[in-house]
């Protein structure tokens, strides 16, 4: 019996019956759809990483007295470090099972994977789109803690030299203050250096370094406006 005799007896005997092409069309559509869904979902969780990075002074933990490494790892977006690597895997194992993703070594559905959510996450992030998604999740997630959260206990440890808040009233170099617990500082800024982008101005939110000198009293070294590098206005907590 010839080969192709024997093939047709099998198909024959084991009831074997061609694969609809809409079937194909189906899974390609989806992988498609996972791959391109997985990369925008990327592209969000990288934005707001960016904007984690942006709103938290890294510098400032070099001189904490105490644990810089739990400090560190406690300011990490760890939540958004982790949907980003389960997206990027989502995204690689989409294209990997594509009809043609045999083309594509390991190295390079990673780099294309993470140089599309790093494109879009950055131009969504410029966009201003990071800070109302995060915010967003903040209210809507109870568990979840903000990176405002994160930052507003960086910045209130007075003992330490940090603290920040609102300003209450102006005077003849003195501030006073309401921190994000709501106590009242007074605050004396004399020889502070100030960058041209804080207004002291009653409403603006602002971040110090400094000493605390006694009982809801506080020597200013540096003022900083509340928002991330180069901000206006110190609106930057809601």
């Amino acid at each position: 019996m010839k080969p192709s005799e024997k093939l047709i007896q099998a198909i024959k005997e084991q009831e074997i019956k061609p694969v609809p092409r809409w079937r194909f069309t189906l899974k390609n559509s989806l992988l498609l759809g996972a791959f391109l869904l997985a990369v925008l979902l990327g592209a969000l969780a990288f934005s707001v990483i960016l904007f984690a990075v942006q709103q938290t002074d890294f510098s400032v933990v070099s001189h904490l007295a105490h644990s810089r490494l739990e400090l560190f790892l406690g300011l990490l977006p760890f939540f958004w470090i982790i949907m980003l690597i389960i997206f990027l895997i989502v995204a690689i194992y989409s294209i990997q099972y594509s009809p043609k993703g045999y083309k594509f070594t390991t190295a390079k559905l990673v780099g294309y994977s993470a140089a599309l959510s790093i494109l879009l996450g950055t131009l969504f992030f410029i966009a201003g789109g990071a800070q109302r998604l995060e915010h967003a999740f903040a209210l809507n997630v109870s568990l979840y803690e903000s990176v405002q959260e994160k930052k507003v206990q960086l910045w209130s440890m007075p003992e330490d030299g940090y603290l920040s808040g609102q300003i209450e009233e102006v005077g003849m170099g003195t501030i006073q203050l309401k921190d994000f617990q709501g106590k009242l500082w007074t605050v004396h800024h004399e020889s502070a250096f100030m960058p041209p982008s804080v207004l002291l101005e009653r409403g603006e939110q602002i971040k110090l370094m400094g000493e605390m000198t006694g009982k809801g009293e506080f020597s200013a070294q540096e003022i900083r406006p509340w928002g991330g590098f180069g901000a206006g206005r110190g609106k930057g907590r809601r």
